[in-house]
């Protein structure tokens, strides 16, 4: 190796020297003897670039030592195999390293050490091996992996096998839920920084979901269905991911029922704001840069694109009045995104669950909620007896329906007034964390007659209205 080193020294000085000698020539001699030196000199330089190149070719060729890249990403997709690779060297390497950080984990005393070094050494069955964390001109991230030659069937056919699936095992075992957001393609770099999220602590399950129980086990039924369900999908040939459509007034628990699925299958949960995208690539993007085990959600669809039913009629009004599309409208279409949900791209990624949400079901165009693309419709209505007495159990610690005279007043007023079971939750919660189970069934029963009597004088109105036009 120094006798390599010396010659690239060798090299280095001579191109310096033939340098000076032309600056000189330059200032000393005639137009033509510069023309012929300057053609003398460039070939020399050639010679001299070939001899760099044919040196650099013998150290590869000699050179014992083997390097492998693991990119963080793969055009549209992240590479499972770099964060695999993340998680296990840090599980490997803080006792060792000498250069370490520490973050608090919320609701948790202790410190996570994690290690600040790029490079880290590695043993395998008597074999050392070298990480190095590596950021390249473009912003690309990718772990270097050299080991020599010798260890090569080793490394490659049992070592990196063994660092990804130890990784994949470390990062199911301390899992934590998260909720992403995208962000404005403007703050994209470099086809990362798509997502930004936070920890998900929303404490929802479906035993404190105020539903009725039998819809309750149905949906639970189904989902676990859905994540034991890898074999299924791929004996009768369809990606891995299930569609569901949550409609009903609001209030009526849409965006605690996404919790709640989050917590039982404990998948992180894409929040996407159509109205941040500007179109469909940018759009398939972003839902080819989620991770598999998630729930990729989009609340009041109807308000965030134009899906409705009216679509075709809209789009043709604006073409005639305007003679083209309003390019600063949103341009995401219906097209785009159901490429995604049952097309080509549907089967970039596994183990999905896509997620709609809708205060006006009559709204949507039917081609975006048809069966097989939103595989199960859940009606979220106005609160039941049923749903009540989950919320009573909730706040009130009441259980059963002989747990208080109240509740048969409550059921019969239930029975012919329409309200939401947050707005029966809101009554039913402890004032200054003190629990007054009269006053808080006292306040609900006050709230059902004040409701009940409202949309009664409404019902009479619409009835009086139509015996005027009658």
């Amino acid at each position: 190796m120094m006798m390599m080193g010396d010659s690239f020294g060798s090299i280095g000085s001579s191109m310096a020297s033939l340098f000076f000698l032309w600056a000189t020539i330059q200032q000393i001699f005639p137009d033509h003897l510069k023309i012929t030196i300057k053609e003398f000199l460039l070939s020399s330089f050639q010679q001299l670039c070939f001899a760099q190149r044919v040196s650099d070719h013998f150290t590869n060729l000699f050179s014992p030592y083997v390097e492998i890249h693991f990119p963080e990403s793969d055009e549209y997709s992240f590479n499972q195999a770099f964060s695999a690779i993340d998680t296990y060297l840090d599980s490997k390497a803080t006792d060792k390293t000498k250069h370490l950080r520490g973050s608090q984990v919320k609701e948790s005393k202790g410190l996570v050490l994690k290690r600040n070094e790029a490079k880290v050494r590695d043993e395998y069955k008597g074999a050392n091996v070298w990480w190095e964390r590596v950021v390249d001109n473009d912003g690309n991230r990718y772990y270097k992996l050299t080991f020599h030659n010798r260890a090569r069937t080793l490394i490659t056919n049992s070592y990196i096998k063994y660092v990804v699936e130890e990784g994949k095992s470390i990062i199911v075992k301390n899992k934590q839920t998260r909720l992403f957001t995208n962000n404005l393609s403007t703050q994209w770099v470099f086809g990362q920084n798509m997502w930004r999220s936070i920890e998900f602590e929303h404490p929802a399950s479906f035993q404190t979901l105020a539903m009725d129980p039998k819809k309750k086990e149905e949906i639970v039924n189904d989902l676990i269905a859905f994540s034991n369900g890898k074999e299924y999908y791929k004996k009768i040939g369809k990606a891995w991911k299930r569609g569901y459509l949550l409609y009903g007034p609001p209030g009526t628990g849409k965006s605690t029922m996404i919790s709640a699925m989050a917590n039982l299958l404990n998948y992180n949960i894409y929040d996407l704001e159509l109205t941040a995208v500007k179109n469909n690539s940018e759009l398939k993007k972003l839902l080819t840069a989620t991770s598999s085990k998630s729930i990729i959600v989009i609340e009041d669809i109807d308000c965030s694109a134009d899906f409705t039913s009216n679509r075709i009629k809209k789009e043709s009004n604006s073409r005639e009045r305007y003679g083209k599309e309003d390019k600063d409208e949103n341009s995401v279409t219906l097209s785009g995104l159901l490429n995604f949900i049952d097309g080509i791209w549907s089967a970039c990624g596994q183990e999905r669950i896509v997620v709609f949400t809708t205060n006006h079901l009559e709204k949507l165009d039917p081609a975006l909620i048809r069966r097989g693309r939103m595989d199960m419709h859940i009606e979220l209505s106005y609160c039941t007896y049923e749903a009540f007495k989950i919320l009573a159990k909730n706040y009130l610690d009441l259980d059963g329906d002989d747990a208080h005279p109240l509740f048969s007043e409550i059921k019969a007023l239930l029975e012919e007034t329409k309200i939401s079971p947050a707005d029966v939750a809101e009554n039913l919660m402890a004032r200054n964390q003190q629990i007054d189970v009269d006053k808080s069934l006292n306040l609900l029963i006050s709230a059902l007659e004040e409701e009940n009597q409202y949309q009664r004088s409404q019902q009479e109105k619409k009835k009086s209205k139509f015996k005027i036009f009658g």
